[in-house]
């Protein structure tokens, strides 16, 4: 073989080895950025296959600050909701300005509705409180909000209620040009339900369960009702739905509070608790809507890419005509009447049909 040849073989051999050498080396690589099941790891960019479009899409990491809680909205808004909202807004409106509805639908914003008022500063949010219609879980909202906790999950159970520690500001602590300009310009809202369901929740969660162990309603309320309600004096048991509506429905009710030592939120009216004639709020939710009305509040709060309304378990919000029907059936027509007039004005404000079914 002449020197030439030589020559040329060695330099293909040469070549050779340095492909091989490559290959091994880009192989190697290769298996140091990623991880068992082909993701890349150590800092590399991430990327996803667009079937739609046939090519790499470069994922971008979610944007996260300190100060947002870690929640995220999981329920879709309905686009329709605008509409709804524009009409109850309407209707309380236009029932606010009739003069005949003046002394059902008219309450002064006292110290006992700025009581009610949470206020969530940070986000420039006011919450009136209106029991019985899932407040416990918008105050674990706000109190997030608020940068207590990072998350619902994360808030202690008895420490929701405890008002003195759990970060949850009533407006009624602020001065009077803080309060104005609070009510001028924070967005506000607050929750309904059927009045006459509403009732019935409040005398079974204080009277017949009362989870949050407050034994007053039971040893001090409940006696105080019965004492003064009660018809059949041979009556041993404790209280019972009727003694409570008779008194519920007593449009002298006020004397047996001041005895107690102050109204009872449970089963005040709602315009009493909210004056929602005097305050405009923003938006007013039902609790029969509430799977709607909660992801739907939380976008006009501007909050919705910051925090989810807790899950509501299937059915609890809907309204049950035939357990009303059920609660009502032992109470007198009388006793009825003086309930639903108590209670006309938020059924003309919010929209409630009156319980003419429980009359006839």
């Amino acid at each position: 073989m002449s020197k030439n040849m030589q020559h040329r073989c060695f330099l293909l051999a040469l070549c050779g080895w340095a492909v091989f050498m490559l290959l091994l080396v880009s192989k190697f690589i290769t298996l140091s950025v990623r991880d068992k099941e082909g993701r890349s790891v150590y800092g590399t960019k991430p990327h996803i296959l667009d079937q739609n479009v046939t090519k790499y899409v470069e994922i971008k990491p979610q944007e996260h600050t300190d100060d947002q809680p870690s929640q995220s909205t999981l329920t879709e808004v309905d686009p329709d909701w605008d509409a709804v909202h524009a009409e109850r807004l309407n209707l309380l409106n236009n029932v606010c300005r009739n003069t005949s509805l003046r002394n059902l639908t008219h309450s002064p914003i006292s110290n006992f509705v700025l009581d009610r008022i949470f206020v969530c500063d940070k986000h420039k949010i006011l919450f009136c409180q209106t029991p019985k219609v899932g407040n416990t879980q918008w105050k674990k909202v706000l109190i997030v909000l608020n940068g207590e906790f990072k998350s619902i999950e994360d808030i202690p159970e008895p420490l929701i209620h405890n008002h003195e520690k759990n970060g949850l500001p009533r407006l009624s602590t602020y001065s009077e040009p803080e309060i104005t300009k609070r009510l001028n310009t924070y967005f506000k809202f607050f929750i309904v339900r059927d009045p006459f369901e509403r009732l019935i929740s409040a005398f079974k969660d204080k009277f017949l369960k009362n989870p949050r162990f407050e034994p007053w309603y039971r040893y001090n309320i409940a006696p105080a009702i019965i004492q003064k309600y009660r018809r059949n004096r041979t009556e041993t048991k404790g209280l019972q739905f009727d003694d409570f509506t008779r008194y519920v429905g007593d449009p002298n009710h006020k004397w047996l509070d001041i005895k107690i030592g102050k109204p009872i939120i449970h089963w005040a009216t709602y315009v009493e608790l909210c004056a929602p004639c005097e305050i405009k709020y923003n938006v007013i939710g039902h609790h029969e809507t509430l799977e709607k009305d909660a992801p739907y509040i939380l976008k006009k709060a501007g909050i919705s890419n910051l925090i989810s309304y807790p899950p509501i378990p299937p059915g609890i919000t809907a309204y049950n005509r035939t357990k009303v029907k059920q609660y009502f059936s032992g109470i007198s027509k009388r006793d009825i009447k003086r309930l639903d007039a108590r209670f006309q004005g938020d059924f003309k404000l919010f929209g409630y049909d009156e319980p003419d079914f429980l009359l006839t």
